[in-house]
Parts: structure tokens; sequence; C-alpha cells
């Protein structure tokens, strides 16, 4: 169902169909409560129930918009924030049971009450800024310090709050060998179970910035609680992660502006830097962009690379699900001058294991 509406006329069955999907994902990666939470909430869309009420207006969108995924967020971020506690004694997230039976009557109510919180959630992308995708970047970043032997600029698409600029501010550690700062709260450890990234390599992050169409900024309370309500209930691993991350956030600075990417892009490449290798990167965006987006990205990429010199290299590094099947993520890196494409590693959407290939 990837980038085209949803195959049937009937829109109860199309919302359904996002929770069918939805739940399934949810399982593998491992939140259960969120998968049953789903199972339910696509036989109440097909009952034309409060489920679908709420998201009728939506029902013709694809389901890359993830609307499914806007309705858990709302509804997260009201028990995050303490304002719901009956539902709080279920969420695992703040120390519940995990009952779905218990929760589900509730969940229903407040989803057929229609609170602002709700309202206010559906109109926003859903921003996941997953922390752990740093741990398949980073071995392109060092492979790029590695090649060029210059400082880095990154310049990350999609960027939502920023915390996968702030790669170089984790710590990486496998058998014996590691990289980051070793009071870092953020840690990786034994995530590449067939090789190592050059951790040695010797990196530095001169300027990092970011682009997205509704960024969040992690070093407010707003943004941290905004960002926990899209982490699914059960993966505790994930969680830390991201508060660790926040923890980061709050010194170290990394601006993400609220720009239309293709233009953002343009304005970032149109100066050529001098002893400094250009890094563009991107991870688990790609498949949500239009056509003539991804077109446009790839052509400013290439006017760019056709004058990138020894001493102003460009590098296009992206960890993305190769379609049409948008099964594994394979990181992938295109460096100027040359234009070789390379592919480094294959990794997971969230907190898997990157298999380094370099």
């Amino acid at each position: 169902m990837s980038r085209r509406r949803q195959e049937t006329a009937d829109p109860r069955e199309a919302v359904a169909q996002w929770f069918d999907l939805q739940g399934i994902g949810c399982r593998a990666l491992g939140s259960a409560f969120y998968g049953e939470l789903c199972t339910r909430m696509a036989a109440d869309a097909r009952a034309g129930g409060a489920v679908y009420d709420a998201l009728r207006e939506h029902a013709s969108e694809p389901f890359e918009r993830v609307y499914q995924l806007r309705l858990l967020g709302g509804i997260h971020r009201i028990v995050l924030e303490g304002r719901a506690p009956d539902l709080a004694r279920h969420y695992p997230t703040v120390g519940g049971d995990g009952d779905v039976d218990a929760v589900w009557p509730r969940i229903l109510a407040l989803i057929a009450r229609r609170p602002p919180e709700i309202a206010d959630a559906l109109t926003h992308p859903v921003q996941t800024n997953e922390v752990a995708r740093s741990t398949a970047l980073v071995g392109g970043f060092l492979t790029v310090a590695r090649d060029t032997r210059l400082p880095l600029r990154v310049l990350e698409l999609g960027a939502s709050a920023g915390l996968n600029l702030r790669f170089d501010h984790y710590r990486y550690e496998q058998d014996g060998t590691a990289f980051g700062p070793a009071d870092s709260p953020v840690r990786f450890s034994g995530r590449w179970p067939d090789a190592v990234p050059p951790f040695d390599a010797p990196l530095e992050v001169v300027e990092r910035a970011g682009c997205d169409r509704d960024p969040i900024d992690p070093t407010t309370e707003d943004g941290r609680v905004a960002l926990l309500s899209y982490t699914w209930p059960g993966q505790e691993e994930r969680l830390e992660l991201l508060r660790h991350a926040l923890d980061v956030a709050r010194r170290v600075a990394a601006p993400v502006a609220r720009a239309d990417l293709v233009e953002w892009l343009d304005e970032q490449l149109a100066e050529i830097r001098r002893g400094t290798a250009t890094v563009v990167f991107h991870s688990i965006v790609w498949q949500y962009l239009p056509d003539p987006a991804r077109a446009s990205v790839r052509s400013l990429l290439a006017r760019a690379g056709a004058r990138a010199t020894a001493d102003a290299p460009l590098a296009w590094l992206r960890l993305e699900p190769r379609p049409p099947s948008l099964g594994t993520p394979e990181l992938r890196l295109t460096r100027w001058p040359g234009g070789e494409e390379r592919l480094l590693a294959t990794a997971s959407f969230h907190t898997g294991p990157v298999h380094w290939r370099g």
C-alpha cells in the first residue's frame, strides 16, 4: 500500500486496514500492547465506531500518512502528561500493567469524547526521530571522515528534532573498539555482529543543521513529551535511549529549520565549503516524499557533486528501505567527486543490529 490510496472504496474498511497493517508492525517491533490495541481499533473502525468517527475525514489518505499512529500518539501524550490516570494504570511507559482488556473501554471512551489534544495530534506528522538509527549512520560518517581526512559539515533532511544530528555525542562499542565520548548517556554496545565500522577514524563535526516541515524543539518540555508520545509502549529500550538523547540535546546545539526540504537543500549546497566534507543525510524519510521532491533532491545533489573537489567533497548518506518492497533498511553512500555509490550496511527501522559491510 505504498504511496497510493487505499484499495477499498469503503472508508470504514480503509481505516481498518491502516490498523491491521500497523498492528503487524507493532508486534514485529516489540510493542505487543500497541499490536493488540490496533487489532481492536481495526474492529471498531469496521463497525463504524468511535475510531472510525475520529478518522473518517482522512479515510482517503494513503497509509504512509499514518493517521493511526497520530491517533495513538495523541492518546499516549495525554497519558504521559498525567491527565488520564485511569489509562496510565495500564500503559507500560508510565509503569502500568499493560492490560489491554482493562484499558480498551477507557481508550474508546476517550476517543469518543474527542478531546482537543487528539484533534491536534491528527494535524501533525508523526516524529519518531529514532536515535538508534545513529548506529548505522555513524559508520557512514566515519567512512567519509576516514576517506577524506576532512572535518564534516552534516546536513539532515527530514530531521524532526535533530537527535541524529548529534550522533558524535553518543557512545558506540563493539569487541574492544569504540567511538564517541566515554561518558555519554546514550550508549550502543554489541550492535555490529558481523564487522565493525571504522571507529578509529578521526572525525570532527564543524557544522550541523537540518530541516523539517514540522520540526520539534527537543530542548523544551513540550518537545520532549511530543517525542516520547510517538514511542510505542513496551519498547523500553527505545524510550530509555530517547530520554538520554533528549538530555544530550539540551547541551549540544543542532538547529533544525522549518522549511521545504528541496528549497533548504538548494540553499545549503549553493556555496562550496573548502576544507570541509559536506554530508547530506536522511533516515526513513525517502518513502514519504512525493516523486517530484525525490527527483529534485537527486538533481540538486548531482549538480553540487559535479562541482565537488578533493578539498570540498560532497557525500549523500541515506538509511532507507529499498523499494519496491520497503523491507530491510540499507545504508548507502554516494560520494563526489566521482559519484560512486556503495552499500555500507543493512540495519533496522528501530533498535536492531547493524550488518556492516563497509
